[in-house]
């Protein structure tokens, strides 16, 4: 028998019982006596059985696994909400199942489409472009979703998510731009990130508006829809900055983290100092801005809490408990890129 897997009917020959017993046994079912259910249990340890997976999952309609989609694996950003989603699961002892999308909307209905296949128990979308497909396509999704930081600018009713206060931090990063002295600060922004991109926007301006400050419109830049790469991002900050610079700002908001490092890095190559002639805050606080040189300021959003929130949402629905969506706060992180402005942009 060690040459081949042992099945319950196996064990049922031996025990001398029928196989609904041993399979309501390795239960713990309290249907089968409590002597009984001890003798079989020990019995399939001395025969090395292993549970057929696929079948347990039918009988609980349950296949203990979930999907998650993210927009790349390669950005540093998601790695971290992964590690908070999967630390969670593995509490609930729930596999995770991991794709991206790269920002493509047909690449998230793929996946999510494999998901239903699959029979997962339930699905986690990064950045998710979801709440723009029609409410009749929506409502079919059976499976429990959330979705982290949905990128739709209008959201669908039809899923629970959980998302950061974009606004307010990139308001509080401009503040403290203000604080430090500046004036003239732009903004780097992305196109491919609708809805966060939106936010931090308004956040920008309102920080400038509240301060009195009146900005010039060569003072935002953004790039292009067409970039869907995040691992992208620090090529296109290295790309954008002389025209921020060229509209003599003295400080830089970007959008996040990776296009400040890729601004960061075309100072460098131009010979321009930060903080001294310029000043650069991110927002994400990914593990690579306290690395590089100099370290850099930025408002930290909690990317590891997104993953355990949305896992202990989805947990909640699969419980048939109400689920309520949830706004996070970002904070600011002073580094050593964020300066009073060099004696030359100074004002009066």
């Amino acid at each position: 028998m060690s040459d081949r897997v042992v099945s319950i009917e196996d064990i049922a020959k031996i025990a001398g019982v029928s196989h609904s017993t041993v399979s309501r046994a390795l239960r713990n079912s309290p249907l089968i006596s409590l002597v009984t259910r001890q003798r079989i249990q020990e019995l399939a340890r001395e025969m090395n059985y292993i549970p057929n997976a696929i079948a347990q999952s039918l009988q609980m309609q349950r296949s203990n696994s979930i999907g998650l989609v993210v927009t790349s694996v390669a950005d540093p950003f998601f790695g971290e909400v992964v590690r908070g989603v999967e630390e969670e699961a593995q509490k609930a002892n729930l596999s995770v199942l991991l794709t991206a999308s790269h920002n493509d909307p047909a690449r998230e209905l793929a996946a999510i489409d494999t998901f239903h296949h699959r029979r997962v128990d339930g699905i986690i979308i990064a950045d998710s472009r979801l709440s723009n497909i029609p409410r009749e396509q929506a409502a079919n999704m059976r499976i429990p979703t959330i979705l982290i930081n949905s990128q739709a600018e209008e959201q669908n009713e039809a899923f629970n998510l959980v998302t950061t206060e974009d606004s307010l931090g990139a308001q509080l990063a401009v503040e403290h731009l203000i604080d430090l002295g500046h004036r003239r600060i732009g903004y780097l922004g992305v196109g491919n990130r609708p809805r966060s991109n939106s936010l931090r926007l308004l956040g920008y301006r309102t920080a400038l508006k509240t301060a009195g400050i009146t900005p010039q419109e060569n003072w935002v830049v953004m790039a292009g829809a067409g970039n869907e790469r995040h691992e992208d991002d620090a090529n296109v900050g290295q790309e954008l900055l002389p025209s921020l610079l060229t509209a003599g700002v003295t400080a830089i908001f970007c959008h996040n983290d990776m296009l400040a490092v890729g601004a960061l890095v075309a100072c460098r190559n131009l010979g321009v100092k930060v903080p001294d002639d310029l000043s650069l805050v991110g927002f994400d606080d990914i593990a690579l801005g306290k690395f590089v040189t100099p370290p850099l300021t930025t408002m930290h959003q909690p990317m590891f809490e997104l993953g355990q929130n949305a896992m202990h949402m989805l947990l909640d629905l699969l419980e048939h408990r109400k689920v309520e969506n949830k706004l996070l706060k970002p904070h600011l992180v002073i580094r050593e890129t964020s300066a009073i402005p060099g004696a030359e942009n100074q004002v009066g």
